[in-house]
């Protein structure tokens, strides 16, 4: 399960980590999915010994690992020696955008890390779903779950190879397609000050290396930077979305 084929063969993925964790537990105890098993270090059972015994009241299977077996079930560089077994948690495209608001599109981001981050703002900014369009990482990589600290079992999550149902289905249901774009013409203080924020939206991010093609750009209904006042030479993606989910967020609670 340390591989996406393998992952969904099994249709099961690892959280590692206390965090994941807790949240994976919360999530199967409010009826969303299960955790099928918990394997913990005596170390990590001294360090937690509040999820084993939430684990066992659950009737989760807990099962003593050794440090070595544990650090073959991560795909970490610092094992935590906690790792909940779990029911994926990616659901169909079909249904899960009606009455959202705010949606992040992941077009073909490889990173999971970065992916995993972006999940966890998402979360924080009260986004209705995360949607991974194209060839994009599988939000079940270990170190994706783990950047999300949990945030992963919090909202919507999609994978959607076909962008272009992606994209139809944000504008079936009144989305408003906008990259994320370094190079646009128009930035966020210009998209606020036309009252285009207040709209829902569905923001496109691309990878971190080449952002979004031009002919995905063209496609959509608008492309937007995020204005740089100093002299970096462009924001990470992460940061990108947290800025662009935020400012859309704002607009839709003002």
């Amino acid at each position: 399960m340390t591989r996406r084929a393998g992952r969904d063969k099994a249709g099961r993925f690892l959280a590692e980590g206390a965090q994941a964790v807790r949240e994976a537990l919360a999530w199967a105890g409010a009826g969303r999915g299960r955790v099928h098993e918990l394997y913990a270090t005596a170390v990590a059972v001294d360090r937690n010994p509040e999820l084993v015994q939430a684990a066992s009241a659950a009737g989760v299977r807990v099962s003593p690992v050794t440090d070595a077996a544990a650090a073959s079930l991560s795909e970490t560089v610092t094992p935590q020696g906690v790792v909940a077994v779990c029911d994926l948690v990616d659901v169909p495209l079909e249904g899960v955008l009606e009455r959202a608001r705010l949606v992040a599109v992941l077009y073909g981001v490889a990173d999971p890390g970065n992916a995993g981050t972006v999940v966890r703002v998402a979360d924080a900014a009260g986004a209705d779903a995360v949607v991974f369009a194209g060839d994009a990482v599988d939000p079940h990589n270990g170190k994706c779950v783990r950047a999300s600290t949990g945030s992963v079992f919090h909202l919507p999550l999609v994978r959607e190879r076909d962008a272009d149902a992606v994209f139809s289905a944000c504008r079936e249901v009144g989305l408003r397609l906008v990259a994320a774009d370094g190079y646009a013409t128009d930035d966020l203080v210009v998209a606020e000050g036309r009252g285009e924020l207040d709209r829902p939206t569905a923001w496109v991010f691309g990878s971190e290396a080449h952002g979004l093609p031009d002919d995905v750009v063209a496609g959509l209904d608008a492309a937007v930077k995020v204005p740089i006042y100093g002299e970096a030479e462009s924001l990470n993606l992460a940061t990108a979305a947290a800025v662009c989910l935020y400012a859309s967020a704002r607009a839709h609670r003002s």
